[in-house]
Parts: C-alpha cells; sequence; structure tokens
C-alpha cells in the first residue's frame, strides 16, 4: 500500500515515517504544503495522512484541492487541534478520518487499515496465489501447501510485489521504486540479502523453486512444472 505522509515536524514524520515503513507500507514524505499538493496531485496514493497545520498551503486546502478535481483518495487529518469543532470541521472539509496528537502508532495503523478497505485505489484482491504459494493481504499471512511461512514486514513487501506480477521479469529498479520507493539505486546488495532471505522462506523444503534469478535482468516468480 502505497502512503503520501504530509508533516512538517520532521521528528514526527521520521518517527511515522519508519513506524508505517516497518509494517510493510511504501510512505512518501513532503516535508510543507506546497509540496504535498503538488505530489497528492500529480501521483496516486492509497491514501494520504496530512497534518492540518503546515506551511504555505494547509491540509484542509489540500483536501479541497484533491476533491475539487474529484479526486476521491482517502485522507486521514492528523492534528493537535483536538475540540469537536475542529473534528468536524476537518471531516466536512472532505477529511475520511481525523486523529488528534498525540496518538499511539497502534490506532493509526489501525486507521490507515480502515482507510485501506474503503480506498478507490485499492485493488479488491485481498488473496494472491500462484502455484500453491497463498498471500493473504488482510491477514498478513503467507503459506505454501498449507505450511505457514514467517515473514518480515519488507521480505512480505517484497513477495506481494512478486505475486502481483506472476511471470513477469521484475527488474532492480522496479524493486527499489516499488518496494524501498528509492528513485536511484544505492549501490548496495539490499536486494540481494532480501531476496536471498525471502527465496530461503518461500521456496527451502519444496520439490519445486518459485522464485528465479534472470541473469542480468532480475527476478521472476513462476511455477516452472
Amino acid at each position: 500500500m502505497r502512503l503520501l505522509l504530509i508533516e512538517d515536524d520532521l521528528a514526527a514524520a521520521e518517527y511515522l515515517v519508519k513506524g508505517l515503513q516497518e509494517n510493510g507500507y511504501v510512505v512518501e514524505h513532503a516535508a510543507e504544503g506546497r509540496d504535498g499538493l503538488t505530489r497528492a496531485t500529480s501521483s496516486r496514493y492509497d491514501a494520504i495522512i496530512a497534518d492540518r497545520q503546515l506551511p504555505h498551503v494547509d491540509g484542509l486546502a489540500i483536501i479541497g484541492a484533491l476533491r475539487e478535481q474529484g479526486d476521491r483518495t482517502p485522507v486521514l487529518i492528523l492534528s493537535a487541534l483536538g475540540t469537536v469543532d475542529d473534528r468536524v470541521h476537518g471531516l466536512k472539509a472532505g477529511g475520511d478520518d481525523y486523529l488528534t496528537k498525540p496518538f499511539a502508532m497502534v490506532e493509526l495503523l489501525a486507521r490507515i487499515d480502515a482507510l485501506r478497505r474503503r480506498s478507490p485505489n485499492a485493488s479488491e484482491v485481498t488473496r494472491l496465489k500462484v502455484a500453491d504459494l497463498e498471500l493473504d493481504l488482510l491477514a498478513r499471512r503467507v503459506t505454501r501447501s498449507g505450511r505457514p511461512i514467517e515473514l518480515t514486514a519488507k521480505e512480505f513487501q517484497l513477495l506481494e510485489y512478486l505475486m502481483r506480477r506472476p511471470g513477469q521479469v521484475v527488474t532492480r529498479t522496479m524493486l527499489l521504486e516499488g518496494v524501498w520507493n528509492l528513485h536511484f539505486d544505492p549501490q548496495t546488495n539490499i536486494i540481494d540479502v532480501h531476496m536471498s532471505r525471502l527465496r530461503t522462506s518461500v521456496d527451502k523444503g519444496f520439490a519445486r523453486p518459485l522464485i528465479h534469478t534472470v541473469r542480468g535482468a532480475g527476478y521472476v516468480l513462476k511455477d516452472e512444472q
């Protein structure tokens, strides 16, 4: 799930980005309202998390611009303004949910999950299956031939990316952008390390491997019978 976080408090943003990424989300961060508005209106996200009080363009103005364009991407408003009138104002302005600061990460995650279920951009598919490998997006559970497979959040996200493209060669650039949200190659072995661990978890102990390396191109998830 791809999220846009618009938050000018850099310490808070760093904490939120880290927590969201640890739970398998791809997060882009905008540190002020103008950048947030540009990103929100030029790219597609499954949900947007926006602070209400932002430099240059506030959160409610961003929501208003989206709704005027007919963009129904769910928006969760974060704000230190927590009176009933404040919350009502935010929701009437087009926000889909309103969370008052300070808040617990677990509550933020629960609210994002609720937004995801009603996002117009989110896929209706909740289960992915390739051969005997199954991935449950809602329960965040992976099994192969009925055997549970334990994955880290990043490994789960990597597998989901591959399973949404069965039989398609997935390049290093695609993985960096789609899983790590990096638009440059950091020249590290981060992909190789995670892919090696994922391959061990998914293929070890089974007769047929599903994750294959395509020399000079990338990786592909397929069942070679």
